[in-house]
């Protein structure tokens, strides 16, 4: 449940920040009439996202169990590239994040609605039809006939939504930095369960030999009704009886992922960052305008009104003369 909490929480987050800004920049400059294009494109994104989920959950239902099998385990390699993907390309920008997003609505705002429709659709659409893919993946490998791993998933997303919120109003400031570095590395690590879990689908499928080659079996040691084999199994999809593939595939996508990820060169950006980077946390409409913004006026318009100030500040007797 904690692993499937994780993959809710860290990929809802990455949609939830998206929408954040997109909204937080339209309102800040006072374009409030283009919100109803954004949520449009959120709402469809959700949608086709919810959708692919069914049709994953109830269209393998109708195959045999070494179809079912053979198309869990290549969904799981799918799904673990994915993530891998995001986790690393999260790490790199997630400090420039929200000045690229403003760039691409801006460029949405000059085509029209349509764009501002789609633009939105793209940046939440492709977290949710990731999250769609290795939750269903994630739910499979750790099945343990209960409800349990979805309901896990449904409290990371409220949590992230919830989070979301309140970096809108500004009652919350994150390091995205920081954050995406620890829950990118946890996320590695339930990647390489999943991982390792879809090449034994593949050899239940018996499309890869292998299947009765254990590595390893202290099923004795840590039943996998116990409470610890519940919680190993649900952080980490621990398996107590795994096959020598198995092990060697997890190790092969761990230790290069995790060495990656973790490398200095990743690290990096926790730094103390140049001035003009400093600001890139996530920040609600209203602690972001500054003083002199307020709500409707332009950027220009606010920075015409901070060059007044200081310049009659700067006369004899202040702003009397």
């Amino acid at each position: 449940m904690l692993a499937n909490y994780l993959i809710g929480l860290r990929e809802g987050l990455e949609a939830s920040l998206v929408v954040c800004i997109l909204v937080a920049y339209l309102v800040k400059t006072g374009r409030t009439d283009k919100l109803p294009p954004v949520w449009a494109g959120v709402g469809i994104a959700v949608a086709v996202s919810f959708g692919f989920g069914a049709i994953l959950q109830y269209g393998s239902t109708t195959l045999t169990f070494e179809a079912q099998e053979l198309l869990g385990g290549t969904l799981s390699i799918l799904a673990v590239g994915l993530v891998t993907w995001m986790v690393f390309w999260m790490r790199r920008t997630a400090r420039h994040l929200k000045r690229e997003l403003h760039g691409k609505l801006d460029q949405a705002l000059a085509l029209g609605t349509g764009a501002l429709v789609l633009t939105a659709f793209l940046a939440v659409g492709r977290e949710g039809l990731e999250t769609a893919l290795f939750v269903w993946t994630a739910v499979q490998a750790a099945d343990d006939g209960t409800g349990l791993p979805l309901v896990g998933v449904l409290l990371g997303l409220l949590t992230a939504t919830g989070l979301g919120w309140l970096f809108y109003r500004g009652a919350l400031r994150i390091n995205l930095a920081k954050f995406f570095t620890w829950t990118g590395a946890m996320l590695v690590l339930v990647a390489a369960g999943v991982l390792s879990y879809g090449f034994h689908d593949l050899q239940e499928a018996r499309f890869l030999p292998g299947l009765g080659t254990l590595a390893f079996d202290v099923s004795s040691t840590i039943p996998p009704d116990s409470w610890y084999g519940t919680l190993l199994k649900g952080t980490v999809n621990f398996q107590p009886d795994p096959t020598v593939l198995q092990v060697i595939v997890w190790v092969a996508y761990l230790v290069p992922a995790l060495t990656l990820f973790l490398a200095p060169g990743r690290v990096a950006p926790t730094q103390a960052a140049p001035k003009e980077h400093q600001s890139d946390d996530v920040e609600a409409p209203h602690a972001a305008q500054g003083v002199g913004r307020p709500v409707g006026r332009s950027a220009a318009d606010a920075d015409r009104m901070r060059d007044g100030a200081r310049r009659a500040g700067d006369r004899p007797g202040g702003a009397e003369g």
